[in-house]
């Protein structure tokens, strides 16, 4: 998968929750243009998370999709993000949209790329965007730690990512189920 660059997006499950956080940096090269920008959302109907990294418009543009797709095979995730995969990689006009998408409700978790990408990963925690790999350490550190919870540990987690990348401010949004 290519990594996108100018955010990070964090999603962690643990004790039947889950929280998706992102931070509010929008980039142009070495600029900062925004610091309250909100990348990640509830969508239908308040069940399943969804947070971005990469172009906005690519993004919104992909979030309709997904919920097309969410709506057209009745809340089945997995379902709906492979068939976003597919019409992302093969679409004439999708397949050049730049991003990647963090996606979960209670169950499941997973990251959805333009090359066609499905990825559930193994000790769901998902971490995405510029900084994604050191939110993903961050949260990989905490997750063992019982006092937390799923929205302590993104928090935390993104905190930590924000000091490291250059790409990520402290305005995080978070969202959770």
């Amino acid at each position: 998968m290519d990594k996108i660059k100018a955010t990070t997006i964090l999603c962690v499950k643990k004790d039947n929750k889950v929280a998706i956080g992102g931070d509010g940096q929008v980039s142009l090269g070495d600029s900062i243009l925004k610091r309250t920008a909100k990348k990640v959302r509830k969508i239908h109907n308040n069940e399943i998370l969804i947070g971005f990294a990469g172009a906005t418009a690519d993004a919104i543009t992909l979030f309709d999709k997904f919920e097309a797709k969410l709506d057209e095979f009745k809340g089945n995730l997995k379902r709906a993000a492979v068939e976003l995969a597919k019409d992302w990689r093969t679409d004439k006009y999708l397949r050049r949209l730049e991003a990647m998408m963090a996606v979960a409700d209670k169950k499941v978790s997973l990251i959805i790329s333009g090359t066609g990408d499905v990825v559930e990963p193994d000790d769901n925690i998902i971490g995405i965007g510029s900084g994604g790999a050191y939110a993903l350490a961050a949260a990989r550190s905490l997750i063992d730690q019982e006092k937390l919870s799923a929205e302590d540990i993104a928090k935390k987690a993104m905190i930590i990512a924000a000091e490291i990348c250059i790409y990520t401010n402290t305005k995080i949004t978070i969202e959770k189920l």
